[in-house]
C-alpha cells in the first residue's frame, strides 16, 4: 500500500482525507471488480470489511491487498483518514448503512472537519443478474419449505395453466403493474420446475440445461440473426422458422406436437393454422350439433387471421359487462 505523507509537498498541512465505500455485486462472480476499484483498493493506506466472510476477501489478499477485519464508527473513520490518508471500506451485503448514516450526521453537525467520501461501485450487475436471485430463493424454498419440497411436476401442472391464463388477462387488460407480476409467475413457475428436474434419479436436468436449451433453438430457428441468411419480412422470419422446426422436429404428420389439452377453439385454429401452412386441401367434417358449427368458424377465423380464442373471450367480456349492467339497473329499480 502506499501510505501518504503526513505534509504536503508545499509544507502545508494535510487535508482530511478520503473515506471509499467500495460496493461490489454478489451476483458477479468474486474478484471481477473494475480497475478504478482495483487501484482504489491498492492506493489505500488501510482496507476495512466487517465481514470476515465476505466473498471478494481472499481475491483481495491474493492480490497483495490486506484487508482488516473490522466495523469501525463514523468518527473512528474520520480518525484513520487524518493526515491526509486514504480509507477504502470494503461494504457488506447490507452496505453499511450504520456507517454512512454516522458519516452523515458528522458532517451535518458542521463541527467536523470531514474527509472526502466517495462511493465507487467495483462491480455491475448484469441483465438478467436478478434471475441468479429467484435460482437461489427457490433452491433455499424447496430444501426448507414443508409445502414446496413435498410438490412434483404432476402436482404443479394445474398452476402452470392458471399462471398462463392469469398472464394472458392481464395481456388483455393492458394493465401494466399486473402484466409484470403475472410474468413473474409464470417465470416462478419454470425455475420451480427445473429445481424439481434436478432431483430425478435417471433424467435429471436444471435450470442451466433449461435456458441452454432455448437459447440453443432459438440461434438455429434465427439464421438470419445469428447466421449467413437474410429475411426482410415477417414472413421471411416465419419461413425460416418453420423450415429449421421441421427438420429437427421430423414429424410425420403436420398435427404432431399439437397439445389436444389445449382449449378447443385454440386446437382448431393451431389445427387450421397447420393445414393452411403445409398446403393441405383436408375438407372440413360435417355433422349434426353446435361442435361442427363451431368448428367452421374457428377454422373461418383462423383463414382471416384473427385468433377465435381471443376474440371469444372479448366477446365475454363484453357480455359480463352488460350482465353487470343489468344488475346494477335492477337494483337501482
Amino acid at each position: 500500500m502506499n501510505a501518504t505523507s503526513p505534509e504536503t509537498a508545499a509544507g502545508q498541512a494535510p487535508g482530511p482525507g478520503r473515506v471509499v465505500l467500495l460496493t461490489t455485486s454478489h451476483r458477479v462472480a468474486p474478484g471481477l471488480l473494475s480497475w478504478p476499484a482495483w487501484q482504489a483498493l491498492r492506493a489505500a493506506d488501510r482496507v476495512l470489511c466487517a465481514d470476515g466472510a465476505h466473498p471478494q476477501l481472499p481475491y483481495l489478499r491474493e492480490a497483495g491487498t490486506p484487508v482488516e477485519e473490522a466495523a469501525p464508527t463514523a468518527e473512528e473513520i474520520v480518525d484513520a483518514c487524518a493526515g491526509g490518508r486514504t480509507v477504502v471500506v470494503v461494504a457488506t451485503g447490507e452496505g453499511d448503512p450504520a456507517l454512512t448514516d454516522g458519516l452523515a450526521r458528522l458532517a451535518g453537525s458542521g463541527r467536523v472537519r470531514m474527509p472526502e467520501l466517495e462511493l465507487l461501485p467495483a462491480s455491475y450487475d448484469l441483465p438478467g443478474a436478478r434471475l441468479l436471485d429467484l435460482v437461489q430463493v427457490m433452491d433455499r424454498i424447496r430444501a426448507e419449505c414443508p409445502w414446496s419440497s413435498r410438490q412434483t411436476h404432476k402436482g404443479l401442472a394445474k398452476y402452470g395453466i392458471e399462471e398462463a391464463y392469469e398472464l394472458v388477462e392481464a395481456i388483455e387488460e393492458g394493465d401494466r403493474d399486473e402484466l409484470r407480476e403475472e410474468l413473474g409467475d409464470v417465470l416462478l413457475q419454470v425455475v420451480f420446475h427445473a429445481r424439481i428436474a434436478e432431483e430425478d434419479p435417471d433424467a435429471p436436468f436444471s435450470v442451466d440445461d433449461v435456458a441452454g436449451g432455448i437459447v440453443a433453438k432459438l440461434i438455429h430457428r434465427h439464421p438470419h440473426v445469428f447466421g449467413d441468411e437474410t429475411a426482410e419480412t415477417p414472413e421471411d422470419v416465419k419461413e425460416h422458422w418453420l423450415r429449421t422446426k421441421a427438420v429437427e422436429k421430423r414429424r410425420e404428420s403436420v398435427t404432431d406436437g399439437v397439445p389436444l389439452g389445449q382449449p378447443a377453439l385454440a386446437l382448431t385454429a393451431k389445427l387450421a393454422s397447420r393445414v393452411r401452412t403445409a398446403g393441405l386441401s383436408v375438407p372440413l367434417p360435417t355433422g349434426e350439433g353446435i361442435g361442427y358449427e363451431l368448428l367452421a368458424l374457428a377454422v373461418r377465423a383462423e383463414a382471416e387471421g384473427v385468433d377465435p380464442e381471443a376474440a371469444l373471450r372479448a366477446a365475454a367480456r363484453v357480455y359480463r359487462d352488460a350482465i353487470r349492467a343489468t344488475e346494477g339497473g335492477r337494483g337501482e329499480g
